[in-house]
């Protein structure tokens, strides 16, 4: 069964704040790699360690998706946010995130 995937209003405007390029990458990704399998781990696509953003992470080149899992009542793929990947920084929305100092 294929899951529903819904795009936070904050990952929406880290979607604009992208190349054109860029965003077609990351939709096109996504569709492809969270529709079927989202909770199988694979070489781009892991679990994070606890943290308040995401429990999953879908790396794409330089360019990261972060997202949550429902699937109580309806198979959902919720992605939180999209970010940058330079080197051992994170770029969301604009702004360095220091995902080891969330949690």
């Amino acid at each position: 069964m294929a899951y529903k995937i819904e795009y936070s209003p904050e990952a929406e405007d880290h979607l604009r704040a992208l190349t054109a390029r860029q965003r077609a990458i990351v939709l096109d990704t996504v569709d492809r790699q969270l529709m079927r399998e989202p909770l199988v781990e694979t070489k781009n696509r892991k679990p994070m360690r606890p943290n308040p953003l995401a429990s999953w992470e879908l790396r794409i080149g330089k360019l990261r998706v972060y997202y949550d899992i429902e699937e109580e009542s309806e198979k959902v793929v919720y992605i939180i946010a999209i970010g940058v990947k330079e080197r051992n920084r994170v770029c969301i929305g604009g702004e360095e995130v220091d995902l080891k100092r969330l949690i």
